[in-house]
C-alpha cells in the first residue's frame, strides 16, 4: 500500500496552473468564473446556429474573463500597479452586459433555429451575470473614490495650519 503524501508537497504540473482555492471561493473568482464558462457555452451555441455572425462577442469576452481570471488568481493585479485594474474590468463588465443583451434580442427575434434560441437566452443570463459583476465593481470605485476625495482636505489642513503658525 502507498503511502499518501503529505499535504506540504505538491507536484509540479497542472496544479500549478490552477488557481487557489481562497480566489475560487471568493465572490470575484465565482463571477469571473461563471462569466467564462457562459461566454464559452454561448460561443458554442453561436457556432451551431444560423446566428453564427454573432460569435465574435462572446469569444472575446470569453478570453477577457479567463485572462483575468488567472490575472487576479496570480496577483497580477498586486504586480501590475501602473494599470487601475477595477477600472478596467468595470469597463469590461458594462460593455459585455450591454453587447449580450444586444445581440441576445437579435438572437431570439431574428433567428428561429433551437441553437440560436439557446445562445440567447444564456445571453440574458450573461447579461445578469456581468451586471452583477459591474455593480459589485462600481460600489467598490465609489469606495475608492470616496477614500481618495477625503485625502486632499487632510492635506489642506495640514498646509492651513503650516500657514497659520507661519503668520504667528
Amino acid at each position: 500500500m502507498e503511502e499518501p503524501e503529505p499535504a506540504g508537497t505538491a507536484q509540479p504540473g497542472l496544479r500549478s496552473l490552477l488557481p487557489p482555492r481562497e480566489f475560487l471561493g471568493s465572490r470575484k473568482g465565482q463571477l469571473l468564473l461563471a462569466e467564462s464558462v457562459l461566454s464559452f457555452i454561448i460561443f458554442i451555441c453561436y457556432i451551431a446556429s444560423l446566428a453564427a455572425s454573432f460569435m465574435m462577442a462572446p469569444l472575446l469576452e470569453f478570453l477577457l474573463a479567463l485572462f483575468l481570471f488567472f490575472a487576479y488568481a496570480s496577483k497580477l493585479n498586486e504586480k501590475f500597479k501602473g494599470l487601475y485594474w477595477p477600472l478596467t474590468d468595470f469597463l469590461r463588465c458594462v460593455t459585455a452586459a450591454i453587447i449580450y443583451f444586444a445581440i441576445s434580442i437579435a438572437a431570439v427575434s431574428k433567428y428561429n433555429d433551437g441553437a440560436s434560441k439557446a445562445a440567447g437566452v444564456f445571453g440574458f443570463v450573461a447579461t445578469i451575470v456581468f451586471a452583477i459583476d459591474f455593480y459589485i465593481t462600481f460600489n467598490d470605485l465609489v469606495s475608492f473614490l470616496k477614500q481618495g476625495s477625503s485625502d486632499p482636505p487632510e492635506g489642506h489642513k495640514s498646509e492651513d495650519e503650516n500657514s497659520d503658525s507661519d503668520s504667528d
